[in-house]
């Protein structure tokens, strides 16, 4: 898997997708962006809309958990 980063000016956030997002629609997808104390979660096809924010911690556990039956 490679991440993607998503357009934007340098003042804001900057937003990655997984390689694995592609799709026939390249906005059906899962951005995240990355802080040093969060991990910022939001839908592509609504980048103005609520973004799930996580620590850095859980963000790990959870990809962790996701990628296990990937092995």
């Amino acid at each position: 898997m490679t991440l993607k980063p998503t357009a934007g000016n340098a003042s804001e956030l900057v937003w990655i997708k997984s390689s694995y997002s592609d799709s026939s629609n390249g906005h059906d997808c899962v951005e995240v962006a990355p802080t040093p104390d969060t991990i910022r979660i939001r839908d592509s096809k609504t980048p103005h809309g609520p973004q799930l924010r996580v620590r850095p911690t859980t963000w790990a556990d959870f990809l962790a958990y996701a990628t296990a039956d990937a092995r």
